[in-house]
């Protein structure tokens, strides 16, 4: 759920949105979503459990923490918006989608998340069809209701709240 709270807003949302403009496959759209987040969350989760295992606890426990407190706070700094290149349409809705989708998330607050929610909870499936879910939540109802759910959403609450269970849990990490 927190990783849903941190995609509102976020710069893969408005991928989505505009996406969901250009083409008109919003089956395609999401499929292409699912698979590109599955794949780079996957890669993420496993980079996590790697981490997890090569530190010992007490190390893990004040990286994780410490890296759950930064992430919240990171998550008040507005994204910047980045131009979507259409130089990846001629490939169609799922291509285009995957390949932007993958390479949005890379270095993202939602894969960073996703890397130290493995470490912590050392588990490589459940994490990945956490955060991909998470993802699905945030990003399905733009590609097809669009800006009508954009209006509606007051983002700057939302990324309150999801800096605010960040910071939460990385102080629970730390001093539990």
């Amino acid at each position: 759920m927190t990783v849903a709270l941190a995609e509102i807003g976020d710069k893969t949302q408005l991928l989505a949105l505009l996406l969901s403009i250009k083409f008109h496959n919003k089956t395609a759209i999401v499929i292409g979503i699912l698979v590109a987040t599955l794949i780079n969350h996957g890669l993420s989760a496993w980079l996590g459990l790697y981490i997890g295992n090569i530190l010992s606890t007490d190390v893990t426990n004040w990286i994780l923490g410490g890296s759950f407190i930064a992430v919240g706070l990171w998550l008040l700094i507005p994204d910047k918006d980045e131009e979507v290149s259409g130089r990846f349409d001629k490939y169609g809705a799922f291509l285009a989608t995957f390949i932007l989708f993958f390479l949005a998330e890379i270095g993202d607050k939602t894969q960073i998340a996703t890397v130290l929610l493995a470490a912590q909870y050392q588990s490589l499936w459940l994490v990945t069809a956490g955060t991909t879910l998470g993802m699905l939540i945030a990003n399905m109802p733009i590609v097809f209701f669009g800006n009508r759910v954009m209006q509606k959403l007051p983002v700057k609450v939302v990324h309150l709240v999801a800096a605010a269970l960040f910071c939460l849990i990385g102080i629970s990490i730390l001093f539990w």
